[in-house]
């Protein structure tokens, strides 16, 4: 069972190490190697570009872009002018594309951002964005890899499609069999015990409507993930 600590990135003792300084639970680990063996067998060099991070890190996203230190992306990835936006505002256009610190999928040691370096143009940088996925771009054919294979070995996207709360993120696997219980077991309740006596942007706000943004933001609809039941594996 996974405890209050470890869901909202304070812990990393479920962690172990997937690559250099990449880490996600055990089961995790084994399942996703599982699969990078089989893509490699395609001919897919599948790489994590980020797996674990932790409550600290989340927060200083979060808190930079609410100040304007990161830039927020609009719905077509481009840098939005936050200036003019009120606290509402600014944290709804955070939420489409950065979890709020103790929210992330990422602490959870069971999901992971991909890619595949081989398939990256030379001198060109990973952007982790929409277009690099989709139908012409680069990443298209490890995509399609991906919605064919995946769910073999647990994995499923969370974000597969723009539903009005975070945005569509194909570069997004997260590992069903673990993540479903720590969707279950994160609760606003528990979130704002993680902040207290931490500086979190737009917590006023935040604070008086998480209910809501746990529904439009962190709770997925229903069948989003409930096709990897049935079909996955451990992966080893």
């Amino acid at each position: 069972m996974m405890t209050p600590a470890m869901l909202t990135g304070q812990s990393e003792e479920h962690l172990v190490t997937l690559t250099g300084n990449h880490r996600l639970q055990p089961e995790a680990v084994n399942a996703f190697l599982a699969m990078q063996a089989a893509a490699k067998q395609a001919g897919f060099n599948l790489q994590p570009a980020s797996t674990f991070r932790d409550f600290a890190r989340q927060q200083m996203i979060w808190n930079e872009k609410f100040i304007g230190l990161r830039p927020v992306m609009d719905a077509m990835s481009q840098p939005m002018d936050i200036s003019t936006l009120d606290d509402e505002q600014r944290c709804c256009a955070i939420l489409r594309w950065s979890a709020m610190p103790g929210a992330s999928r990422h602490h959870w040691g069971t999901d992971l951002d991909i890619y595949d370096p081989d398939l990256l143009p030379e001198g060109v940088k990973l952007q982790l964005e929409p277009w690099e996925y989709e139908e012409n771009g680069y990443f298209y054919p490890l995509t399609c890899w991906l919605s064919a294979n995946m769910n073999r070995y647990g994995f499923y996207r969370p974000f597969v499609s723009d539903l009005g709360g975070v945005a569509a993120e194909p570069w997004h696997l997260s590992y069903y069999p673990l993540a479903q219980q720590a969707e279950h077991l994160l609760t606003p309740e528990l979130l704002l015990f993680a902040w207290q006596d931490k500086e979190i942007a737009g917590f006023d706000w935040l604070s008086c409507h998480l209910n809501q943004i746990f529904k439009r933001f962190l709770t997925l609809p229903n069948g989003v993930s409930s096709s990897c039941i049935g079909s996955q594996t451990t992966g080893g």
